[in-house]
């Protein structure tokens, strides 16, 4: 499985477990594994805010594109992603954030 990110700004939380051909996103599933190698799922046939382009199964590999909520720390690593390429099964990895700045309470006057 190929997962492109296409980042924005936003405040949204992006959970995503991989099992085979099968992404669950926010908790809800979406199965892949009836698209045949060499065709097209367009993304207005996907019934979900996450999803940023086709899904497409492209040589054996599902490839899909994922909106992808950038926080107001975000790295360079979250602003411009590279694709996640073979994919494991299990909760996928994604860039992660900057370290958050210190609050004011932890710079007493």
């Amino acid at each position: 499985m190929i997962i492109k990110l296409s980042p924005q700004r936003r405040d949204d939380l992006l959970e995503v477990v991989k099992t085979g051909q099968v992404l669950n996103i926010n908790g809800e599933e979406f199965d892949f594994s009836a698209i045949p190698d060499g065709a097209t799922l367009p993304r207005s046939a996907i019934h979900s805010e996450w999803f940023a382009g086709d899904v497409e199964m492209i040589s054996g590999d599902l490839v899909v594109t994922l909106l992808f909520p950038n926080p107001a720390n975000y790295s360079p690593a979250q602003a411009f992603p590279v694709d996640l390429v073979g994919v494991p099964d299990g909760p996928v990895a994604f860039p992660q954030p900057l370290a958050a700045p210190p609050s004011p309470e932890a710079f007493p006057e």
